[in-house]
């Protein structure tokens, strides 16, 4: 098969995948936490060439342990990372005034909207981020698939600062310096995108790209980028890092 017609396939897969919809899987369990949980604000943040609705069941997760969610939709392929952020991210956090504490929650480019929107500005009650499948240092994807015909159409300007080449944003925005936990998915459901990819990978980025210098914790789970955000599984992992700023291990 010629390179042009598996670029062809795997950037078809790779927009229909955007579009799916994840299987039903059983109502949430609820679960308690203190006051000072209680007064906790969740901003949450998809991923690129999706909206809020993708974090819907987090959302509703969140709420049930008593936090207060805000699900942000923000126009992923129309601007590039530098101008998604601040319009993105700064509504939001007024949105959390009166709680003690700010958290943030992200699907894949949304902990790069993070990563570049603390670069700049400080958020002073800043508790804890966990990002879900973040392209924190690119992904190859990008790199193969950027300059072929329709993939800037697709994903826009954001899109092609994925990568890790020159134009890469995440390689530019340097360590973490606040609270991070990360989840990388290990499965993928796009074969071909990951022969694009050179190591364990959830079909979009590989697991050692996820990871991020000065994190907190990192967590491999069995899941997919196109659907993590909605796992179950994931969901109760990322309100246990919330609330004890780790990952829950077998063993504990």
């Amino acid at each position: 098969m010629q390179t042009t017609t598996i670029a062809a396939l795997a950037l078809a897969l790779m927009s229909s995948t955007f579009a799916a919809t994840a299987p039903a899987a059983p109502a949430p369990a609820s679960s308690e936490t203190g006051a000072e949980e209680k007064s906790s604000c969740v901003i949450l943040l998809h991923g690129l060439a999706k909206s809020g609705s993708s974090m819907e069941k987090l959302e509703s997760a969140l709420e049930d342990a008593g936090y207060t969610p805000v699900n942000v939709s923000y126009p992923s392929t129309d601007f590039p990372i530098e101008k998604l952020a601040g319009p993105a991210i700064a509504p939001a956090l007024d949105q959390c005034q009166g709680h003690d504490q700010v958290n943030f929650v992200t699907h894949s480019m949304g902990g790069i909207l993070v990563r570049q929107y603390l670069s700049q500005v400080k958020i002073e009650n800043l508790k804890h981020v966990v990002m879900l499948g973040p392209p924190n240092r690119g992904s190859e994807v990008v790199d193969k698939l950027g300059s072929f015909p329709g993939f800037h159409f697709i994903f826009g300007d954001a899109g092609l600062q994925l990568g890790t080449g020159e134009m890469s944003v995440p390689n530019k925005l340097g360590a973490a310096t606040f609270d991070v936990g990360i989840i990388a998915g290990t499965r993928s459901i796009n074969p071909i995108l990951s022969t694009l990819l050179p190591q364990e990978d959830d079909g979009k980025v590989t697991v050692e790209r996820t990871k991020l210098a000065g994190m907190h914790d990192h967590l491999k789970m069995p899941v997919t980028h196109v659907f993590m955000m909605k796992n179950r599984k994931v969901i109760d992992q990322v309100i246990h890092y919330l609330e004890h700023g780790k990952f829950l291990r077998q063993t504990e």
